[in-house]
């Protein structure tokens, strides 16, 4: 498996894709791409983190580089710590919601977001000019644990200005966690329990090793069903490894889906903001493969929604250029400015207990009170010697059907009722294929459809 290079870092299977030498050569680059000044340092908990920590903070002490390590913590805790600090960059050692043959480090910039398109040319044109070997006149660096870290992150979340800790602390909801044994493990919990949540871990022991599939699908949820109807608990709350991405599941132990978490939040946040202020301009960002509810949603508040190519940098960056309180993906990932610009599954928690506690009621009618689409997500294998955009090209030429089409990011169809996108994944050798209609039937037909023609014409351009 050859090694995949995105705006979401760099992420290899084991041994295969991801070696030692590979980390330290990407390591090396970027802190030639750097310059100066100190690294933040974090990993997700995956055993596999322990030895690539290693690697990526020794490279960076002999190249002259000062670490400051957090041991395993979410990659928001990496991302906060950077940007509140005068770090030159920081580093996450995760796969995100790859399986635990993957692994994979997240670079980020000085302000705590990930590297943009333009940057991450000009950091992977350093790494392919060769090696960046260490000088023999350069001291080595200094390590530093930094302690608190997580603590400071926390804090931020809990005195956030919408969020009612008495009020909360009183309703005490009930609350199942599935952390999937990682980097959420501790931070999860310890952030409920300051909301006065009564807790029930169910993997939350902190050793990384994954009990089911990592990705927060519900396929993959069914003992956090089980469990939240077991324990007659008032939601559960799913996590991927590094705690970037949140997943719920209501009362009833039916998850919600992975896109309703945004939906819900961006409901609560500019309702929030309009009752605050009923003349400011609002606006929320999202990209183009997250559902419309949200464009419904924005609507009640005379907000304004701006669609962005998938991945986070791209999600923060036009929430910076207009000013968004509010933003994310339909993959569970909350921005929200007031505490820092990346993806934050503690941020979402946070205002997803609020919005129960102010609207009163379950979290199966708050998700009724939400517009109700039906979104299906599949996954074509793309072969090594075909591009996903020279796939896509073919899809648009022979089977837009007269569509309004935008190409910013692969290919998304726009239908009168419904929407098509395909992309090249940026972390998996894949095209992904979402589909959005109103109907769970009409939704499967659109995706399989465009399934069927992705993977036909994949397969003649790979034969050819």
């Amino acid at each position: 498996m050859a090694l995949i290079r995105s705006i979401s870092g760099l992420r290899g299977t084991l041994g295969d894709g991801l070696t030692p030498i590979t980390v330290s050569h990407y390591t090396a680059a970027f802190s030639e791409y750097l310059g100066s000044g100190p690294v933040v340092v974090g990993r997700d908990g995956r055993p596999s983190g322990e030895w690539i920590e290693e690697i990526v903070v020794g490279t960076l002490r002999a190249r002259g580089i000062p670490v400051w390590t957090l041991g395993i913590v979410p990659t928001p805790t990496v991302q906060f710590v950077t940007q509140h600090s005068n770090a030159a960059g920081g580093i996450s050692i995760s796969a995100s919601h790859n399986p635990a043959e993957w692994n994979g480090l997240k670079f980020l910039g000085s302000d705590g977001t990930f590297l943009d398109s333009d940057a991450c040319r000009e950091f992977f044109t350093v790494a392919d000019r060769g090696p960046v070997k260490p000088s023999s006149d350069t001291p080595v660096a200094p390590r530093h644990q930094i302690t608190g870290g997580v603590e400071r992150h926390l804090e931020s979340v809990l005195t956030l200005p919408f969020i009612n800790l008495e009020g909360l602390r009183q309703r005490a909801f009930t609350v199942v966690v599935d952390a999937v044994n990682a980097a959420g493990s501790w931070v999860v919990p310890a952030l409920l329990e300051a909301c006065g949540c009564r807790v029930v871990r169910l993997f939350c022991d902190g050793t990384g090793i994954f009990p089911h599939l990592p990705e927060p699908l519900p396929q993959n949820l069914t003992a956090l069903s089980e469990a939240v109807v077991a324990n007659g608990a008032d939601l559960g709350i799913a996590v991927d490894p590094d705690a970037d991405r949140l997943v719920l599941v209501d009362e009833k132990g039916n998850p919600i889906g992975e896109e309703y978490t945004i939906a819900a939040v961006v409901d609560f946040v500019l309702g929030w903001e309009r009752q605050r202020d009923p003349i400011s301009n609002l606006s929320a960002v999202i990209n183009l493969s997250t559902t419309r509810a949200v464009e419904d949603v924005a609507a009640r508040y005379g907000a304004a929604v701006f669609r962005t190519p998938v991945g986070e940098i791209n999600v923060a960056k036009k929430m910076r250029e207009v000013g968004a309180i509010i933003g994310g993906e339909g993959s569970g990932g909350v921005i929200l400015p007031a505490s820092h610009y990346g993806r934050d599954a503690l941020v979402g928690i946070a205002i997803v207990l609020s919005h129960l506690l102010q609207r009163g009621g379950t979290l199966s009618q708050l998700r009724e009170s939400l517009p109700s689409y039906e979104i299906v997500k599949k996954r074509a294998e793309r072969p090594a010697n075909v591009k996903a955009v020279d796939v896509l090209k073919r899809v648009l030429r022979n089977h837009a059907n007269g569509a309004a089409w935008n190409g910013q990011d692969g290919l998304r169809l726009e239908f009168q009722q419904s929407w098509v996108h395909l992309r090249g994944s940026n972390t998996e050798p894949i095209i992904r294929v979402i589909a959005e209609a109103a109907t769970a039937k009409e939704a499967e037909q659109l995706a399989s459809k465009y399934l069927r023609h992705t993977e036909k014409i994949a397969a003649e351009m790979a034969a050819k």
